[in-house]
């Protein structure tokens, strides 16, 4: 949210005060400031002049050759403006002058001197128009600074919205305000409101409801409304704070929904004589003002003027009920919604508005009525010629409890662990709007509307409005007297650390974050159609609507996405998966997700790299080797063939595999790409196998290379327990050296053997690899002669 230091300047007077430290000091005591921007710093040498006389350019179509009063000379400008002409009273940079934080110089344009430009609203800050020069007042006298025609010079600071989440009274300029008096000290001026008993004695509007979900609605009309243009400083204060200026009715709503966080609805009054709040039992299309056709459900309160709904309530007003340029009368509407009602229409209808965004952080019922009063005010004092014909009619449906909060001193002191005065705790309650009674250590503390909708409600929250405004640098640095121990991580934190170790440093992978939903525009472009799984009812898309059961399809999202960047890369994520519902919850597992891509390397070299990385990965948390069985793919992703479960002591922890030829195709069609899951739930559960160390043998080895047949179907695994299962002695270790052949495949391995002691002999050697032979003939596997 932008906030205007002149706006704040209205309500406390910070004269002298040294306002980039002021506004830091905020930052520490209420809200998080991301940046400071000083507006009008880029524009100088800026006056009022009045155009004397205007001819065209002779060579040109476009030009215009004016000669311009500026106050102490008359100057000869070239202008290119559409709108320019004799007698209007413009803004003029001079020569020597800047604009948009560039020089303004004399100059031959098109063969003729002009010493000045003459300024668009967009040159000069105040707005993005820039269709044509400013036409100006005939009352300003030429020469006036510009300054004291456009409050330009301001100091502009952004807060971070989320953290203001939870205060709904600093959605608007008076709430910060309020801030400001309780950090300086000085007085907080009252909001310039008319008064509402002068307007009893006029009709009551017909306003209807019984919706629980409305808690006020304010109403009032006015009529003989003959202005139609904001004054100057409301405009550029509108546009400073990020909204553009349209018309004096609907800049007013806007004004004060800034200055109070109370969003408002000015609707034609010619189009509206009743009000009734409702929600409607059919779906009905509704367009709003934006011009968009939206679907409305028995869920969404409408508010309706006779009898026809006109604006979905707390986000935004019909197209039929909006102001024209040519309006002179008006129905304000000022109101207060449940604010869980509100955003959930706002993300069923994928429209986020200025007023939805506050009417979601539950506001004050209490302020309605102001902000209407404050409407009036500003309308009346910029056209006196308006009529109000209602009394400000008021349907108050829900009040908000009011708490009091009692602690003592003592209770203050231990919460801060120092001495904070009683007289500094009741000015700061007090400075902030708090109602306080102090009897002896005893304080009596009522909470103002304002904060009572969701912020203030036990003796903690009191104590850190105090401390906070006291200051947490003016706390003395002192050493905690506890004792800190360090806490072992879990396993399943430290499998974590070490996991994306070796994938960064040893395999050269990225990692990425992604969410824990689908994205269903990109399943549709890459060809997946993942199984059916856990939707989000409120999602903020629809396309977002489904929880994500495995963590590939989001990797092949940047997969695609960076497809161009790198002939071969690898990624992982360790996130979030849902496996459907457990104990009437979202069974949510964390897993591993590795995807590998190369235009380079065919599919067996990606597969076996992620084979190599599941490997190294398994053993290094469990000190367990892995065993890839080949199974049948669940995932529409999955190679039909090319997809195997991983298990580790027994126990499936995972699943790797090639991308289908659909998805790798919608992808790269010369990409071949390996994917990888492992659960980490399921992997933490294992035991871990201690590592054992063997002395290296000083005397010589033999290997022995044995070819093994084996028919379509037979797992290595089996084969492995030749000489895995009651291993024969000397056999240090096995490794697979070649797999050749069609269907039935013969692999090779190489046994090798040494002694800790002597050296081996040939015949020692070949009765071991008989053994071993015998154990695979007992399996039906014959080894050939």
């Amino acid at each position: 949210m932008l906030v205007s230091m002149n706006w704040i300047n209205d309500f406390v007077d910070l004269t002298n005060e040294d306002i980039p430290a002021l506004i830091k000091r905020f930052t520490l005591a209420t809200a998080e400031v991301e940046d400071i921007i000083y507006k009008g710093s880029d524009v100088k040498g800026v006056v009022v002049g009045k155009i004397l006389t205007c001819e065209a350019h002779p060579n040109s179509k476009k030009l215009h050759l004016l000669t311009v009063d500026k106050g102490d000379e008359v100057v000869n400008v070239v202008c290119g403006a559409p709108n320019a002409r004799a007698g209007i009273t413009v803004a003029l940079a001079c020569d020597g002058g800047m604009v948009g934080g560039k020089p303004i110089n004399k100059v031959t344009l098109a063969g003729y001197e002009s010493c000045g430009m003459c300024c668009s609203e967009a040159e000069l800050g105040l707005s993005t128009d820039h269709t044509g020069i400013i036409e100006l007042p005939d009352s300003y006298k030429a020469g006036t600074p510009i300054e004291e025609v456009f409050p330009l010079n301001d100091i502009i600071f952004e807060v971070d919205n989320k953290s203001l989440t939870n205060r709904p009274d600093l959605w608007g300029h008076y709430g910060i305000a309020r801030e400001f008096s309780a950090l300086t000290g000085k007085p907080l001026k009252a909001i310039p409101t008319v008064n509402i008993g002068d307007f009893t004695s006029l009709p009551e509007l017909s306003i209807k409801s019984t919706d629980e979900m409305l808690y006020r609605y304010v109403a009032v009309t006015a009529e003989n409304i003959t202005a139609n243009i904001a004054p100057a400083y409301m405009r550029v204060r509108l546009f400073y704070c990020g909204l553009r200026s349209i018309n004096l009715l609907a800049d007013l709503t806007n004004y004060v929904m800034l200055e109070l966080g109370q969003p408002m609805h000015a609707f034609d009054g010619r189009k509206v004589k009743s009000i009734e709040v409702k929600r409607f039992e059919n779906p009905f299309e509704f367009t709003t003002l934006d011009g968009q056709k939206r679907n409305i459900e028995n869920t969404n309160l409408m508010i309706c003027t006779d009898n026809e709904p006109s604006a979905v309530a707390g986000v935004m007003g019909g197209l039929d009920s909006e102001i024209a340029d040519d309006t002179t009368s008006l129905l304000l509407e000022s109101a207060c919604f449940d604010a869980a009602a509100i955003r959930r229409t706002s993300v069923k209808l994928g429209l986020r508005t200025d007023a939805s965004a506050r009417y979601e952080k539950s506001l004050d019922p209490e302020n309605s009525l102001t902000a209407a009063l404050r409407f009036i005010k500003l309308l009346v004092d910029i056209c006196p010629e308006t009529k109000i014909t209602s009394r400000f009619t008021d349907l108050y449906l829900k009040k908000f409890d009011i708490p009091v909060i009692t602690f003592d001193k003592p209770y203050i002191d231990r919460y801060t662990g120092i001495d904070i005065p009683s007289e500094t705790i009741v000015k700061t309650l007090t400075s902030l709007g708090f109602d306080v009674k102090q009897s002896g250590d005893s304080f009596f503390v009522t909470v103002p509307s304002w904060r009572a909708t969701k912020d203030v409600s036990i003796k903690a929250d009191l104590v850190e409005e105090v401390t906070r405004v006291y200051g947490y640098d003016n706390f003395p640095i002192i050493t905690a007297r506890s004792p800190l121990f360090p806490v072992k991580p879990s396993v399943s934190k430290s499998d974590e650390h070490t996991i994306k170790d070796i994938l960064a440093r040893r395999f050269k992978l990225h990692e990425v974050h992604s969410y824990v939903w689908y994205d269903d525009k990109e399943n549709k472009e890459l060809k997946i159609n993942p199984a059916p799984n856990l939707r989000v009812i409120n999602a903020q898309t629809f396309d977002h609507s489904t929880l994500r059961s495995s963590m590939t399809p989001s990797l092949l999202y940047f997969i695609n996405d960076n497809k161009n960047y790198a002939s071969e890369f690898g990624i992982f994520e360790i996130g979030q998966v849902v496996k459907g519902i457990k104990d009437g919850k979202a069974n949510e597992q964390k897993y591993l997700g590795i995807v590998i891509t190369s235009r380079d390397k065919n599919d067996e070299a990606v597969i076996y790299k992620a084979r190599d990385i599941a490997d190294v990965l398994i053993r290094a948390t469990r000190g367990i080797s892995p065993e890839f069985i080949n199974i049948k793919p669940e995932e529409s992703y999955s190679h039909p063939k090319n997809t195997s479960e991983i298990f580790a002591d027994g126990v499936a922890v995972g699943t790797i595999g090639i991308i289908h030829p659909t998805v790798k195709t919608a992808i790269d069609k010369k990409a071949h790409i390996a994917y990888l899951e492992l659960n980490l739930i399921e992997l933490a559960a294992l035991a871990t196998t201690k590592q054992s160390y063997n002395e290296t043998s000083s005397y010589p080895g033999i290997d022995f290379d044995l070819t093994i047949p084996a028919a379509s179907g037979t797992k290595y695994s089996d084969i492995k327990k030749a000489w895995t299962d009651n291993a024969p002695e000397h056999l240090k270790s096995v490794n697979l050296i070649d797999i050749y052949g069609e269907d039935d495949k013969n692999i090779t391995v190489r046994m090798s053997f040494v002694s800790a002691e002597r050296n081996l002999t040939m015949e020692e050697v070949s009765a071991h690899v008989n053994t071993i032979t015998s154990r695979l003939s007992e399996m039906g596997i014959e080894i050939r002669k």
